[in-house]
């Protein structure tokens, strides 16, 4: 370790976390294994004495600014609860509701018109539609997984999910299933690169006629349809690959009649990859549980090796140790003999943690900082490791770093964090806006106030994104006192998330973000549903949005074939004109006014939401597991993560205000719920049962999250998740 003079370790039992030595940067304690990786690993071409005296004067100047931000959404939020209490037993009416928000400063003034000015965007983001995934950067695999996801095998994702009928038989290929694989592929391919003509299940075999590709057939040969780019090809061994582009997607046509797949295929198409996932999102918040220094070293040294290009994870498969690491990229030969060059991984994106939380790894006059500052400052800093390479693959070949900032509520902390990335820039020395953001629009007073907090930083803007899980717990939150919400299963189809929805693509389009960033949608939680997926999820590009999230590769090479399906360009163009969605809509509560839900219904929804929540927390407070695949109340599994918490907790909670369910209801269901989790969870040699003692931390975090749930925080779960955690941690 490289210590400055008069800076020796010393070891803080006093303040901060009791097991980690804490050195001193310039008036700051900094927990001395993530000093030491800031100055050993992450900086480069950055002094580490100027970096520690700029990170000192960033705390010293932002903090009390980022103390006021979060004392104002207090401050709203006690004015809404004090209006609704005295509308209590009231029609809602809306009129008088907005016109409240107006008087205390929750809705701003509507910005005159503007355009997003962002520049130096890479395609993936700017201009090209595609799947988007979200991934935990503190595990490697998933994280190296979402980085290769670029592109995917069409016949693995058909033969290994329902998206054709019926399973393989038996450990080894399947002919009878890779047949069926075969034909759902040459269905597929007549949406991805269609034929003018014919049609792909025709297709005896391919030959090159100059500068083209045809497709030949009993009845003769055919040329693509228009639309339809042949790109370039590569051979591998006995499999020639042929490239073609159609809706800005790149389709790639393995020829290997040599090989089993190839051999029962007339044209010997031995496999169909697709270009998948665009870009991914690699993330430090909702997904990861990160609660103490030694937590957030380990989520900044794997977002570092991807910005370095060598991030490894070796792991056993199949009886097998395989080490898996960054893909190079791809190289062609054009059709006019020349070189062409083609990603072969996703544009990264990373998740930094929103205004709320703060960290021990850093801390100010004894005092825990934001840990959205320690993000910022590291993750751009990691980053510059990929700005710096000038050969080889890069991660942004337009000399950008793109965070996405959640959780902020209205325009004034969108300019805070405007504010906040430039001071980072200042400190490491990049030009203005190298830094590019993602704005997710997943609180009630940003969707209310979206094109001022768009306007708020549109010389960095390059993704408004909908969150309809956290978006649903804020706006639950917001009308705690408003009056009982109605089910969990109710919300996907209430107005204000219809007026939602698509008020965030009218803003977009509106401030010409197309072009420029990502209109996108949210995640399909069913990672094992993807025949329903095939079915619902083409609804995000047709609503306008170049982008959505997915929970798997798999999922992204499936979803790729909507962008196939819509041109979104197109879409967007068609939806330019439309009347903006009802703001009046938008700020009408889903309350069940007056309506009665029977016994049954109430029942069945305590327990969904006990079975689910211990589900997932359970799994985050005893194993630090962020986001993982639960199995659901009918054993069905459903990725899960803090947004998904969030909902729960706050519709029990309100419930409980309002006297549809009692404490000792909720308290039964637990106990109850519990041992149904333990029994889900039998097989999990690392698994800790909540029954029968139900005083384990996982337990008492979920009937917190739910007893508390009323005055915590914008409804938010990480405060209780990260305290039970910490004695989780300590007890192990």
């Amino acid at each position: 370790m490289t210590v400055p003079p008069g800076n020796d370790p010393k070891s803080r039992r006093d303040e901060g976390d009791p097991m980690t030595t804490y050195v001193d940067r310039h008036g700051l304690s900094v927990a001395e294994p993530l000093a030491v990786m800031i100055e050993n690993e992450v900086l480069t071409g950055v002094d580490a004495d100027a970096f520690w005296q700029g990170y000192a004067r960033l705390l010293a100047d932002l903090v009390p600014e980022n103390r006021r931000l979060l004392a104002e959404r207090r401050r709203l939020q006690d004015a809404i609860d004090g209006w609704h209490e005295a509308h209590r037993g009231q029609p809602f009416d809306v009129a008088a509701h907005r016109a409240f928000l107006e008087e205390i400063g929750y809705l701003v003034p509507e910005p005159g018109p503007f355009r997003i000015e962002t520049e130096n965007v890479d395609p993936e983001i700017a201009s090209l539609a595609g799947p988007q995934l979200v991934v935990p950067v503190s595990n490697a695999r998933f994280a190296l997984n979402a980085a290769n996801a670029r592109w995917g095998s069409l016949y693995d994702a058909l033969y290994g999910t329902d998206a054709v009928p019926g399973k393989a038989s038996g450990p080894g290929y399947d002919p009878e299933r890779g047949a069926a694989v075969i034909a759902r592929a040459a269905q597929i391919l007549d949406d991805v690169a269609p034929l003018e003509g014919t049609t792909h299940g025709a297709v005896t075999g391919w030959r090159r006629e100059g500068t083209s590709l045809l497709a030949e057939t009993p009845t003769g040969s055919f040329a693509f349809a228009p639309g339809v780019t042949f790109v370039g090809s590569a051979q591998e061994g006995s499999a020639t690959r042929y490239v073609l582009r159609h809706n800005g997607l790149h389709v790639i046509l393995v020829i290997d009649p040599a090989a089993e797949v190839g051999k029962a295929h007339p044209a010997g198409v031995s496999d169909v990859v697709l270009e998948a996932a665009l870009t991914a999102i690699q993330d430090c918040e909702d997904s990861v549980a990160a609660v103490d220094p030694e937590d957030k070293v380990h989520v900044y040294r794997n977002w570092l090796g991807l910005m370095r290009g060598d991030l490894a994870e070796t792991f056993v498969k199949g009886g097998r140790e395989m080490t898996r690491r960054l893909e190079p990229d791809m190289t062609l030969t054009a059709p006019d003999g020349g070189t062409v060059t083609l990603p072969g991984r996703s544009v990264l994106l990373v998740r930094n943690v929103g205004h709320l939380m703060t960290t021990d790894a850093v801390l100010m006059n004894g005092e825990e900082t934001p840990e959205g500052m320690l993000d910022a400052a590291v993750t751009v800093a990691a980053a510059m490791h990929d700005l710096k390479k000038t050969e080889g693959p890069r991660n942004s070949r337009a000399g950008s770093v793109y965070i996405v900032k959640p959780k902020m509520h209205g325009p004034e902390e969108v300019a805070f964090a405007n504010t906040l990335y430039g001071r980072v820039e200042e400190i490491l020395g990049l030009p203005r806006n190298t830094v590019k953001l993602g704005v997710m629009d997943e609180e009630r007073r940003t969707s209310a106030n979206l094109r001022a907090a768009m306007a708020a930083v549109k010389e960095r803007l390059v993704f408004i994104n909908t969150g309809f899980l956290d978006r649903t717990g804020d706006e639950i939150h917001t009308a705690m006192r408003a009056g009982p919400v109605i089910p969990k299963g109710e919300m996907k189809s209430a107005a204000w998330l219809a007026a939602y929805e698509d008020g965030n693509v009218d803003a977009g389009l509106a401030a010409g973000l197309p072009g420029r960033g990502q209109i996108g949608k949210g995640m399909w939680a069913k990672p094992d549903a993807m025949a329903e997926m095939l079915e619902q999820k083409i609804g995000h590009p047709k609503a306008g949005a170049n982008t959505a999230w997915v929970p798997s590769p798999t999922a992204a090479t499936l979803h790729a074939i909507h962008y196939h399906q819509v041109s979104v360009p197109e879409r967007q163009a068609e939806l330019a004109s439309r009347a903006p969605a009802s703001k009046d809509t938008l700020l009408t509560p889903p309350l069940l006014a007056g309506r009665n839900l029977d016994a049954e219904t109430v029942r069945r929804a305590l327990d969904d939401s006990c079975q689910s929540m211990l589900g997932y927390v359970v799994r985050w407070v005893d194993q630090g597991i962020g986001c993982s695949k639960v199995p659901d109340i009918d054993d069905v599994p459903l990725m899960e993560d803090r947004a998904t918490l969030r909902i729960s907790s706050q519709l029990l909670s309100n419930w409980l205000m309002h006297g549809l369910v009692t404490a000792a209801e909720v308290e039964e269901s637990l106990r109850r719920m519990a041992a149904k989790v333990d029994a889900q969870n039998a097989g999990d040699p690392n698994y800790r049962p909540m029954a029968p003692a139900f005083d384990g931390p996982a337990f008492e975090a979920t009937r917190a999250l739910i007893l508390e749930g009323a005055v915590q925080p914008s409804g938010y779960t990480e405060p209780i998740l990260h305290r039970f955690r910490r004695i989780a941690k300590e007890a192990a």
